[in-house]
């Protein structure tokens, strides 16, 4: 086959049933992705998920999740393994490319293609980090830390906006939801000053996000989130510039496991990274 069989490549939206697909996708190469991540990926923005087909059969997956009208990240960029070396890829990125217009767009890009990424105007911002380990660890105990109900999600958002490039209002209501995922809190004197969110993944618990104004809320909502996990595998996807963050992870036994290139084109927007403890998914930023 030459490259030119990426001319029969044809782009549409994915349904449901393609963006599991593209999830399955995503945890064949490692990425260990979220049981119940679907729902909320396309909540963020329905029409940001792209297949690419040959012949109607799935061969290519992309993600360009826009958010307001300055604002895209892009991710779950899968060729199938057996599809590669064709050109597809390419295809299916000039096309979600063109879906962000001029917006400033981001990405959490595997190292191996950074270079690539810098070919198509990304720079590089920072390094994200995963680390992963069996931390043991009782809930602990305190009267900061609140289980994020419907009562106060609304702060939870007013107290993640500075932390992200644009409102992702929606995509964190269904994030917030106690059904499929664990939210806490914590609030001192009617303040908001920290939250995060674990979740069931293929395998153990990721928390993400992780946000707060400093290491003591930072330790205290982690240790409780941890703590849901029941001795299972934990993962944090951290910020390699916040050095609290690493000093946090590694003193619950948690080490690297993975690293991706967080990478912006256009202007690198300037969030709180001294405060961010654990970003929310590589997928979606």
């Amino acid at each position: 086959m030459t490259h030119d069989a990426s001319d029969r490549l044809t782009i549409r939206v994915m349904t449901r049933q393609d963006l599991d697909l593209a999830i399955d996708w995503a945890a064949a190469e490692g990425w260990n992705p979220g049981l119940n991540d679907a729902e909320c990926f396309q909540a963020a923005d329905p029409s940001g998920f792209l297949m690419g087909c040959l012949d109607d059969e799935p061969v290519a997956s992309i993600s360009v999740v826009r958010y307001g009208s300055a604002f895209g990240f892009l991710g779950l960029y899968i060729v199938r393994p057996d599809r590669r070396g064709h050109g597809f890829g390419y295809h299916l990125w000039q096309a979600g490319m063109a879906s962000l217009e001029d917006r400033v767009v981001g990405l959490d890009g595997v190292v191996a293609q950074q270079a690539n990424y810098a070919r198509s105007g990304f720079a590089l911002a920072h390094r994200n980090v995963r680390f992963g380990g069996t931390p043991r660890i009782e809930a602990p105990r305190s009267e900061y830390l609140r289980q994020v109900t419907q009562e106060i999600a609304d702060a939870v958002l007013a107290y993640d906006r500075p932390f992200f490039p644009a409102p992702r209002e929606t995509f964190l209501r269904c994030w917030l939801k106690p059904a499929a995922r664990k939210a806490i809190a914590f609030v001192e004197d009617g303040t908001m000053k920290g939250y995060g969110v674990i979740r069931a993944c293929r395998s153990g618990y990721k928390i993400g996000p992780l946000f707060a104004d400093g290491e003591r809320e930072a330790d205290l909502v982690f240790r409780a989130l941890a703590s849901e996990a029941k001795g299972d595998a934990v993962f944090l996807d951290l910020p390699e510039p916040n050095r609290a963050a690493v000093e946090l992870a590694a003193r619950y036994g948690l080490s690297p496991v993975f690293e991706t290139a967080r990478m912006y084109r256009g202007a690198s927007p300037d969030l709180p990274l001294s405060r961010t403890y654990g970003i929310s998914t590589f997928e979606l930023g």
